[in-house]
């Protein structure tokens, strides 16, 4: 008998807990996208909250009530769409889009800005056609702000006859918009995948950002470079057409690199896939990259690349610069 007690005590106190978590999701969800009212629909929902656990009186009735509210949240929440209209941020303005006649694919909107600082820099929006028989293989570089535990990755394709592209996944912020961890977990960015001259993404976090960068080459043969190429480009088209909403955890620069393969021929889970700023790690466990026979601590010193990034700055040359003595094979 006490026993049961004891049960029927911790199970109804983690579905408080279970409560409690679900109705702080909510509150932010309303407080940060609820339309021009966020904070008084979010006090709103806190009050009324209150008003449940302090009036009703039969404990099971009092928790449904709490659930069936906070249920109501996410039912409004999911109607949000997200648009390709905005007053977007300079470096975001347009979305890039490709056109595949064959073995050729012209890449409309690809980003090389000419930086002053981060900030001032005139933007530049080209055209470029690629051939997929050209790729050669794939690069990532994965670049860190602050915490070791997060980054951001940027994979970049080789080809034989033009320069590198570099497709970085990001949030696409409106004029004023600064990227918050916490409000990435709701619906105030929609997700843009910049494609790039390695002279614009790479050498903005190098050397106007001050961020390190470690540069990397993947094991991918030419096949399995082309194959993964055109999953980006498929993603791309369909990001043009039909905008989605970036989402911290399952949305995100990394995850969405997994999620854009079919289901069957994506890696299993690794909990370095949500906490990327592991993901070179992981990739060393995983036999992906060349490590040249260096254990992963010193090959993660050889590829940090700012310095060459640096010396090399607006080098045309800049791609091949950055690669001195990196590893390419096993």
């Amino acid at each position: 008998m006490a026993a049961m007690k004891i049960l029927r005590f911790i199970l109804y106190a983690l579905a408080w807990i279970a409560a409690a978590l679900c109705a702080t999701w909510a509150f932010g969800a309303l407080y940060f996208d609820f339309p021009k009212a966020g904070a008084f629909a979010a006090i709103l929902f806190v009050i009324a909250l209150l008003a449940i656990v302090i009036f009703v009186r039969r404990k099971l009735l009092k928790l449904g009530i709490v659930f069936a509210a906070c249920a109501l949240v996410p039912a409004w929440w999911l109607t949000l769409k997200p648009s390709n209209d905005g007053v977007w941020q300079p470096d975001v303005t347009q979305t890039a889009w490709e056109e595949i006649n064959g073995d050729e694919v012209t890449i409309h909107n690809v980003r090389n800005c000419d930086y002053r600082t981060e900030t001032d820099f005139t933007p530049h929006w080209e055209t470029r056609t690629v051939r997929l028989s050209q790729i050669t293989g794939m690069d990532v570089a994965i670049n860190y702000w602050g915490s070791p535990w997060i980054a951001h990755p940027i994979v970049s394709f080789q080809f034989a006859d033009a320069l590198p592209l570099c497709f970085s996944i990001e949030t696409r912020k409106t004029i004023g918009q600064q990227y918050s961890t916490l409000e990435g977990f709701y619906r105030r960015y929609t997700l843009i995948y910049v494609v790039a001259d390695e002279r614009d993404v790479v050498r903005l976090r190098t050397n106007y950002r001050r961020e390190d960068v470690y540069l990397y080459h993947t094991l991918a043969s030419p096949a399995q470079a082309r194959e993964r190429f055109r999953e980006y480009v498929k993603t791309v088209n369909a990001l043009h057409e039909h905008p989605r909403w970036y989402n911290a955890v399952t949305s995100n620069c990394t995850t969405s690199i997994r999620t854009q393969r079919a289901v069957k021929l994506r890696a299993p889970w690794d909990w370095r896939i949500l906490l990327n700023g592991k993901a070179d790690e992981m990739l060393y466990d995983h036999h992906a990259i060349a490590t040249g026979g260096l254990p992963f601590a010193e090959l993660k010193q050889r590829s940090l690349i700012n310095e060459r990034a640096r010396a090399a700055d607006k080098d045309p040359d800049f791609s091949r610069l950055i690669r001195e003595d990196l590893p390419n094979g096993n």
